[in-house]
């Protein structure tokens, strides 16, 4: 994947995204975990590995993604394009792992899904529960 968010994470960030996440129930979508710097993304239902994530210092502090390998079978993750990987991505991270309200990352994935369906007016909600899920508070 070549396009890649250009968020900086804060050390603070870094140090609960490498807490990950675990789904807690079935509304939940994902799994997170790290292994170094690198960090997975997995479907939850089916364990299916769906993003690897590299992170490095970024100049001036925090932490900035270097690298993202995304699945790319169509059986496996039905991702639409690399603008739509990175807004995925970016908000896995900051919604579900770091509890973010995420509004204009939101937005633009529900944008980016109806542009790819042609469905000008697929419901944002349905659109977000299908792709991202519900966080479940701790």
């Amino acid at each position: 994947m070549s396009l890649l968010p250009h968020r900086i994470w804060s050390e603070e960030d870094w140090e609960r995204i490498q807490l990950g996440y675990s789904a807690m129930d079935m509304d939940e979508k994902w799994n997170v975990f790290a292994e170094g710097d690198v960090v997975f993304l997995h479907r939850s239902w089916t364990g299916r590995g769906i993003f690897a994530v590299t992170f490095a210092p970024a100049d001036g502090g925090g932490r900035r993604i270097v690298e993202a390998v995304v699945e790319r079978d169509p059986r496996r993750y039905r991702g639409q394009d690399e603008e739509y990987d990175c807004l995925m991505l970016e908000l896995v991270l900051s919604a579900i792992v770091l509890g973010e309200p995420a509004c204009e990352l939101r937005a633009a994935l529900v944008e980016s899904a109806r542009r790819k369906s042609g469905d000008a007016n697929a419901h944002a909600g349905v659109v977000l529960h299908s792709t991202l899920g519900l966080r479940s508070e701790p």
